[in-house]
């Protein structure tokens, strides 16, 4: 009887001691749970570890909201080990520029106005939250200047352009590359001697078409494969070339490929994304466009782009062609130019060359209620993002009007000169001269973080993420660059002077993704944008996909934020590939500097869909 006592005995105790443990146990998983249960938790209550099945791709989908990510946790379970990879078929993926969405949502644009190039975002629910993979057999592209005339066709495996337009010598395949002579569609002998042709028309001195550096920035409507651009460049003209993703569908890519500065655009609804008085000149070859349209609002567009006394290139048959439909489109557009005040400066051969007023004098001495009209007062001019075009004519500000141009010295002195608009935006030369300074000494100390591993000619093309007054653009003057300086929507006033220091950029919000191909950039530069974009609410994990979509592998991301968004950033590196070379430091302060401020500078590792490891 006293063995089974202490049996039983034995047994009570065994269970105590088990109820104790699950009681201990279960008050560690209460805790922890606490700790991390927003990263888990699928309430609904926007503290969701993972939005679940993406819709799209039916994969796991990352967080969009994060509230404790900055403490120093290396078990939290919300920081993905890896990210998805998107299906190959998304290897050119442009998420705004995405036409699939406008049959998935059956929207209906306007096919007449071009509203199906426009952009179209995919809402926040069905975001790609996957790395684009590099097509089949992707190579490191030809590094600038060989890249101006050829590039591996891997890379962008589409030859159609160079069946299409075998006879205007756009582009020539040649066994693993595309080789690009210069020609276009009106210029079939080539850019450089079209170029050439052109400054002789206007007796610009030495057949050079900067013009002395008067002529700085333009802009290349219908742009092809961007030769124009591209020759432009010897002649110290930076041009945005722009095209939509037509039928030409990839010939912005070609471009982008081949390191020549431009972008994905259409003439169609809404504004250009560029502040007014932004270019010199204005180039249209053959670029099919219907200027009569909608009382000549897509010309009175250019109209709003250019600076006074700018100049509009036009190259097509109703400039020269005899029959009577081309007289016909002549003679119209020749009234709606004479209307909105431009003159010809000079017509010969295949081209005319159209100049607009220096000053406002011709606009207040038209009869009234003639068409165009002027702008209304409270119409602001340099506002672009998402705003519609207008069939009406800007007039100058009383300063330009006064001084009878925008008062910009040549290049390349205007580069650092302080431009008059400055005052517009409340900002005063010194600070001005010190913001340029400031960003000449960041530059320096990028260059010397980064010199173990940047060989030469290793970037082309380079991106500004928060351009602000384009100190980082001007820095790298010296370099064999060009930059895509953007103007946050909430800084788009910013962008003028942009322009006026003779660099070019574009406005953006990104919160959306930007309206590029993949793989475009070898070096984003993020000044504090990552820091702002949570501020405003948008998803940080988004912005830094969206990144990794534009930058080419073996490209550089440059992060200048807060301690605290490096931190973050820096807990992504391995699942972005980002890790293929990194380094951090606290920088020397100087007037722009943040409270516990870092650079963080990372390498995207090359690697393609069959080295997955998801």
């Amino acid at each position: 009887m006293k063995q089974k006592s202490e049996r039983i005995a034995t047994s009570k105790l065994l269970i105590y001691l088990l109820i104790a443990f699950i009681a201990i146990l279960g008050l560690i998983c209460m805790y922890y749970g606490s700790a991390f249960a927003p990263g888990l938790s699928g309430s609904g209550d926007g503290e969701s570890g993972y939005d679940g099945v993406d819709p799209v791709l039916g994969r796991i989908a990352l967080t969009r909201e994060f509230d404790n990510f900055f403490e120093d946790r290396e078990l939290n379970p919300v920081i993905p080990k890896s990210i998805p990879v998107c299906d190959i078929r998304y290897s050119e993926l442009i998420p705004c520029l995405d036409r699939n969405l406008i049959y998935q949502y059956k929207l209906k644009p306007n096919l007449n106005l071009m509203e199906h190039y426009e952009r179209h975002c995919p809402p926040p629910e069905r975001r790609y939250n996957c790395l684009i993979p590099p097509p089949v057999g992707y190579k490191i592209p030809i590094r600038w200047p060989a890249s101006r005339i050829e590039v591996w066709k891997a890379n962008i495996p589409h030859t159609h352009l160079a069946q299409e337009k075998s006879d205007q010598n756009w582009m020539v395949v040649n066994g693993e590359k595309i080789n690009f002579p210069g020609g276009g569609t009106h210029f079939h002998y080539g850019a450089d001697k079209y170029i050439i042709s052109l400054a002789r028309m206007l007796k610009f001195p030495d057949d050079k078409l900067h013009n002395g550096g008067n002529i700085r920035n333009a802009i290349d409507i219908g742009c092809g494969v961007a030769s124009f651009g591209a020759y432009l460049l010897s002649h110290n003209i930076v041009a945005m070339s722009v095209a939509p993703n037509d039928v030409h569908e990839n010939q912005i890519q070609f471009a982008l490929e081949r390191g020549i500065p431009s972008t994905l655009g259409v003439l169609g609804t809404k504004r250009l994304p560029y502040p007014s008085r932004s270019f010199e000149l204005a180039h249209c070859s053959r670029c099919r466009i219907d200027w009569l349209q909608r009382d000549g609002i897509l010309l009175l567009e250019l109209d709003r782009v250019l600076r006074p006394g700018g100049y509009f290139v036009y190259s097509s048959p109703e400039a020269y062609a005899q029959d009577p439909e081309n007289q016909r489109i002549w003679n119209a557009m020749y009234d709606l130019v004479k209307r909105m005040c431009w003159r010809v400066a000079v017509k010969k051969d295949q081209s005319v060359i159209f100049a607009k007023p220096l000053s406002n004098s011709c606009y207040l001495k038209r009869e009234p209620r003639v068409q165009p009209p002027l702008c209304r007062s409270d119409d602001n001019p340099d506002e672009t993002w998402n705003v519609l075009m207008k069939a009406c004519i800007s007039p100058y500000s009383a300063k330009m009007h006064k001084e009878k141009g925008s008062g910009l010295v040549p290049w390349p002195e205007r580069l650092t000169a302080a431009p008059p608009r400055l005052e517009e935006i409340g900002v005063s030369p010194n600070e001005f001269h010190k913001d340029t300074s400031i960003w000449h000494s960041r530059v320096i100390e990028y260059w010397k973080q980064m010199k173990s591993v940047v060989q030469r000619n290793s970037f082309r093309n380079v991106m500004d993420m928060n351009s602000n007054l384009g100190g980082f653009a001007a820095a790298l003057k010296d370099k064999d660059v060009w930059v895509m300086n953007v103007a946050p929507v909430q800084k788009f006033s910013r962008l003028k002077i942009i322009y006026d220091r003779g660099l070019i950029g574009t406005v953006h919000d990104w919160c959306e993704a930007f309206s590029t191909y993949p793989r475009t950039y070898d070096l984003l530069h993020a000044w504090t944008i990552i820091s702002e974009m949570k501020e405003q609410g948008c998803a940080v994990e988004d912005l830094l996909i969206e990144m990794d979509r534009i930058l080419r592998p073996d490209g550089f991301v440059i992060i200048r934020d807060k301690l605290s968004m490096i931190n973050y950033v820096r807990k992504f590196l391995t699942a972005l590939r980002w890790d293929g070379w990194l380094s951090e430091v606290e920088p020397r302060a100087d007037a722009l500097s943040l409270d516990e401020e870092r650079v963080l500078i990372a390498r995207k590792r090359m690697w393609n869909e069959s080295m997955s490891t998801i």
